[in-house]
């Protein structure tokens, strides 16, 4: 992705997940924004975006956090929101594993409490160790953590996969996690 494109996915995920306000942008209440009102209110506050310049960042964001619907009419972040939306995820049986990418200084909370969605809608989970590790990486020397997601599912917990392939859930108890 460019420089700037890479910019611009900064900007849509701090709006279409954290705070629309912030150029008055309103999302309906499965987080989808007007693609038309979007534009226009990111170039009034300065952004210079155009409609090719979106299908773009869409397109190639290495993470597909976004996604428009069938008309293209409308945008939406695929997931990470701390706002409230209901992103219409069905249940689905998870793989037997999961990973979750992380860093040593949080090792001692997360064996006491387990993963917390914090801020967030879900904990988010990964299938693959190599995008645990680079998740983890964000924020230092990486962690990896295996989920037992299959005896979870089993015991009860609910899982979501969302467009872009992360798995989520609630929460995840201590006692389903291998350090």
């Amino acid at each position: 992705m460019k420089t700037n494109n890479k910019q611009i996915s900064k900007f849509l995920s701090l709006i279409l997940r954290h705070n629309p306000g912030k150029i008055g942008l309103v999302l309906d209440e499965n987080g989808w924004a007007d693609v038309n009102e979007l534009l226009e209110k990111a170039n009034k506050d300065r952004h210079q975006l155009t409609p090719e310049i979106l299908k773009e960042v869409v397109e190639t964001n290495d993470k597909k956090r976004f996604a428009f619907n069938d008309g293209e009419t409308k945008i939406r972040a695929n997931q990470g929101h701390s706002i409230k939306v209901d992103l219409e995820y069905t249940p689905i049986e998870p793989p037997e594993f999961l990973y979750h990418g992380t860093v040593g200084k949080f090792r001692e909370a997360i064996k006491k409490q387990g993963l917390l969605k914090m801020s967030r809608h879900h904990v988010h989970l990964s299938e693959e160790r190599e995008t645990a590790t680079r998740v983890g990486a964000r924020r230092g020397v990486p962690i990896i953590l295996s989920i037992r997601s299959g005896e979870m599912y089993r015991n009860g917990i609910e899982f979501y996969q969302s467009d872009n392939g992360v798995w989520l859930t609630d929460t995840v108890p201590p006692e389903y996690i291998e350090f």
